[in-house]
């Protein structure tokens, strides 16, 4: 096929929209990690749920306000929100609206977060609010997690209606970023065991977990190229200087491989994510922010 014909130009985002991105895949995959874990109830799975919970908290806070900050005039956020013309105030929702529907999104499971977040405090002897603690059961946190899958893979949805290229020559990339989103969750959740023992008997099954993730994660960077290369726009964000941010990423993704051509798919008594070492998990995050940035970025040039 020749190449598709395009109308607009580069949005020109900066840094901001990218750490924005990231952010969000790691709180909504972080939930949605967390919530599994509840629900399975094994041994050790409580502790690991609460640090998901902790995860997924700070992340709401400092996204708004880069995506805020990347709109220029950051204190009219709000107008997304609210409708301020005169005869008309009120609450604004735009169903047909990406960015309407990924702002009130954002509002909805920041709340959430922050009522999860609380009641890990209260379950862990750190705050008392016996309210917040019943607010928060499993049916809140499964539609904590719907919301939670939405804002992780919503941001490649964003993309792919643009006009641009790549972006919009593709059909993949809502699950290409929810998919590694839940891969850098899961190792970041992991990296933060280390820290609380009594987790440890649900580091196997979230280490499992990562790299059941991570496959998924190099099918859909397939599905991805190949649909840019029908496009005849795969040279874009497949040459150069973009190989190298490529590399970090696949860099990110073999540990994960590796470890499922190697070990036994078995969480029963498993001591394989006990040997994570510091690099790996790291290795994996760096290869999730190399993916937003390639992404993101290749097309601006």
């Amino acid at each position: 096929m020749g190449d598709v014909q395009h109308f607009a130009g580069p949005p020109d985002w900066l840094w901001y929209i990218l750490f924005y991105f990231f952010l969000a895949g790691l709180s909504g995959g972080s939930y949605v990690l967390a919530t599994l874990l509840r629900l399975r109830g094994g041994p050790g799975d409580e502790p690991m749920a609460r640090i998901g919970y902790y995860v997924a908290f700070p992340p709401m806070l400092i996204a708004p306000v880069l995506l805020a900050l990347d709109l220029g005039q950051p204190l009219r956020f709000w107008h997304m929100l609210w409708n301020n013309t005169p005869g008309g105030q009120g609450l604004t929702f735009k169903y047909w609206s990406p960015m309407s529907i990924g702002s009130w999104a954002l509002v909805v499971f920041g709340a959430i977060t922050t009522v999860s977040f609380a009641a890990a405090l209260v379950r862990d002897g750190k705050l008392r609010l016996p309210l917040v603690r019943a607010v928060d059961n499993r049916a809140f946190n499964i539609v904590g997690s719907v919301f939670g899958l939405f804002v992780a893979g919503y941001t490649g949805v964003l993309l792919s209606v643009s006009n641009q290229p790549v972006w919009s020559d593709t059909w993949a990339l809502g699950g290409l970023f929810l998919a590694s989103g839940l891969a850098g969750s899961a190792a970041l959740m992991l990296l933060l065991a280390r820290f609380r023992p009594e987790a440890g008997p649900s580091t196997p099954m979230l280490s499992i977990s990562e790299r059941l993730y991570s496959l998924l994660e190099l099918a859909l960077i397939a599905v991805f190229a190949l649909t840019l290369v029908a496009a005849g726009t795969q040279g874009r964000v497949f040459g150069l200087p973009w190989l190298v941010l490529w590399a970090v990423v696949l860099a990110g993704l073999i540990p994960g491989l590796y470890g499922l051509a190697t070990e036994r798919l078995s969480a029963a008594g498993g001591t394989a994510a006990l040997r994570h070492s510091l690099t790996v998990p790291l290795l994996v995050l760096a290869g999730v922010l190399a993916l937003r940035a390639v992404i993101i970025f290749s097309i601006q040039v």
